[in-house]
């Protein structure tokens, strides 16, 4: 399908000149086969990790390849089977019986828990509450299912009947109340309850049926983009087997590390202090153990430690890739996992936990492709005060002498992190001859709560200093073209995209800012995303109290700097089916058409079908031939650039 360049009604018959009418390139058959090769690069494995049957025989796993369905595969090893017709996968329970599976779908026109029978493969809706639901748990015995739902503008707890559908509501409180699990012995529920800002967090406990709760845990400043999600970062309380401890992460070290507590909140110590963010933490069976993942530089292995406390080992050595959701067997004896590296996507491995053996399950990759990816070398440099992480990814063909365009590629967030993780963009653009580092800047997650901190709220500025130095680093390289620099990213990639070029005029000879925001005082008219509002709020401070900052982080506001030409991309903003219908995205084209009253070279294109992101495959590989052909223009045309 040919795109318009623009598509915006407003802009009626006439096209300014300035904006580059660019009809889709012929790239060359080798282009087109790596990137179709690229974005057949995927996971089997999706959701929120793997699931053991009550007999520990086989571990089941979600998988969106042909279709969000469940499949099992044996844990000894074996070809795996698809166990459901096509269900919503990111937020699946099986039953304590092991004889039925809870799952979360739209697909009767709002978010409600439906129950799939494994032995009939039959399937029936649970609840028909109209809501948002973001998190449930199975009681012990079954029976009963605890939910969280916003049903009455905010989110309560509900009790839900199996047998019969029949709700309850537990709770009624103006504050978030989310994340509900049972005590082993059923009689109490715990859960979450996040004030406005979704920065301080309470661990309540009540009754199963009701009833006033108390409360077990505190913690403050810990900023949870995803509170009314279902991967909140704070996320469940865990409740340790005896039903007599809980574990919950916490910034209070200054790490995102794991601290448990008594059910009667005495005792509170850290499980396994470390200089080191945590996650995925999981007891055992017996509660006289708990794993967990921990992040070292982008490299997440699996770790355990005594309940009791003691210094954890390392259950699976690597040295480079990302474990992720740990789940023990019903015997403690296993772990299983998902596991990957940037240049394998994640599969499902268990380990023996007392032999350290482990075995691979699922393989997403043949080894043909694998060879033609890249291997990223992990570097860094130093900007103002702080150390700067970053990954190299290097053309494979160089040879002496050869010289390459220089590419730095922003993740999103900015919260976030490039970790030890296949990056699709990344890989494409190295294999089409760039030389492109991944950093994670200032206020990435992954390196302590003061690095996470240290772009608040200064977005698009300080941390636009570490990407400066990045392209100095890159410059320094005697295979970079230090005059042929070019910046991309997605979300708050394409936010530091816009405000790189309207800030540091001169540095980029091209950028593809993808999904981003550049102007953040109408972004409060037109935002319809809670967590956006709540995050901006929290690192910036309050809209309007704050409008200066907000203004000074836009990048539209020094449109008329720009001296780069930008290549402006997104998806048509589909929302889901329960959710207002589609409406115009104006958080990029605002930028184009600023770009355009400047006389700038723009080029701006939506790809349909999709989010305000591109996830699509078709979609996707089209974004990295669109992209190559932007970068190629003004990056390899043989013009010679600024040194």
């Amino acid at each position: 399908m040919a795109f318009p360049v623009w598509t915006a009604p407003s802009l009626g018959a006439a096209l300014v000149s300035s904006v580059l009418a660019i009809a889709a390139s012929a790239q060359s058959p080798a282009a087109r086969e790596v990137a179709e090769r690229i974005v057949s690069v995927g996971s089997l494995v999706a959701g929120e990790g793997p699931i053991w049957s009550g007999d520990g025989r086989q571990v089941y796993f979600a998988s969106s390849q042909g279709g969000s369905a469940l499949w099992s595969v044996p844990a000894a090893g074996g070809p795996a089977v698809r166990v459901t017709r096509d269900i919503a996968t990111g937020l699946v329970r099986l039953a304590p019986a092991g004889d039925r599976l809870a799952f979360l779908s739209d697909k009767s026109g709002n978010p409600e828990i439906w129950l799939w029978d494994l032995a009939a493969g039959t399937e029936r809706r649970l609840t028909d509450l109209g809501a948002r639901i973001n998190a449930f748990s199975w009681s012990p015995d079954g029976r009963t299912l605890a939910v969280s739902a916003l049903r009455f503008g905010q989110f309560d707890l509900w009790r839900v009947e199996v047998a019969t559908g029949k709700v309850i509501r537990l709770t009624d409180d103006p504050r978030y109340e989310t994340y509900p699990v049972w005590t082993p012995d059923g009689g109490t529920l715990l859960f979450v309850r996040s004030d406005d800002r979704w920065a301080d967090h309470e661990i309540l406990a009540m009754p199963a049926a009701g009833g006033p709760a108390r409360v077990v845990a505190t913690d403050r400043d810990l900023f949870d983009y995803g509170t009314i999600g279902t991967r909140a970062r704070f996320g469940y309380p865990l409740v340790s087997p005896d039903g007599k401890s809980v574990l919950f992460r916490s910034h209070r070290s200054g790490w995102l590390n794991y601290w448990i507590t008594g059910l009667d909140g005495s005792g509170l110590r850290a499980l396994a202090a470390e200089s080191a963010d945590q996650s995925d933490a999981r007891w055992a069976p017996d509660g006289k153990s708990v794993a967990f993942v921990s992040n070292r530089n982008g490299t997440m292995d699996l770790r355990i430690v005594a309940a009791a406390g003691g210094a954890a080992r390392v259950a699976v050595p690597i040295t480079v890739g990302v474990v992720s959701s740990p789940e023990w067997s019903p015997d403690g004896s296993r772990i299983a996992y998902t596991f990957g590296t940037p240049t394998r996507p994640a599969d499902l491995f268990v380990v023996e936990v007392a032999s350290g053996v482990t075995r691979q399950l699922t393989s997403s990759m043949t080894e043909t492709v694998q060879r033609t990816l890249i291997e990223p070398e992990k570097v860094s440099y130093r900007s103002d005060e702080f150390t700067i992480p970053a990954y190299l990814f290097k053309p494979a063909a160089a040879r002496a002498g050869d010289r390459f365009p220089g590419i730095l590629y922003i993740h999103g967030g900015p919260t976030g992190q490039f970790s030890d993780a296949w990056l699709s963009q990344a890989q494409f653009l190295a294999q089409m001859g760039y030389v492109v580092l991944a950093p994670n800047i200032r206020g990435s997650s992954g390196y302590g709560k003061a690095f996470e901190d240290a772009n608040n709220p200064c977005w698009t500025h300080c941390d636009l200093r570490d990407v400066l130095q990045g392209v100095a680093f890159l410059k320094a390289l005697p295979m970079v073209d230090g005059g042929k620099m070019g910046i991309t990213g997605i979300s708050y990639g394409g936010i530091m995209s816009m405000g790189a070029i309207a800030h540091a005029p001169g540095v980029f000879q091209a950028a593809v800012p993808q999904s981003g925001y550049a102007n953040w005082i109408s972004f409060q008219d037109y935002n319809t995303e809670i967590q956006h509002a709540k995050l901006n709020a929290y690192e910036w401070g309050p809209y309007p109290d704050s409008a200066h900052v907000y203004r000074r982080n836009s990048a539209i506001f020094s449109a008329e700097r720009v001296a780069t030409p930008a290549f402006v991309l997104h998806g048509d903003g589909v929302t889901q089916s329960w959710r207002p219908g589609v409406y115009p995205v104006t958080a990029s084209l605002e930028f184009v058409h600023a770009l355009d009253r400047h006389n700038k070279p723009v080029k701006y294109k939506v790809y349909p079908g999709e989010t305000y992101y591109v996830s699509g495959r078709e979609n996707s590989r089209q974004v990295l031939l669109d992209m190559l052909e932007w970068f190629d223009r003004y990056l390899k045309d043989g013009v010679p650039g600024p040194r």
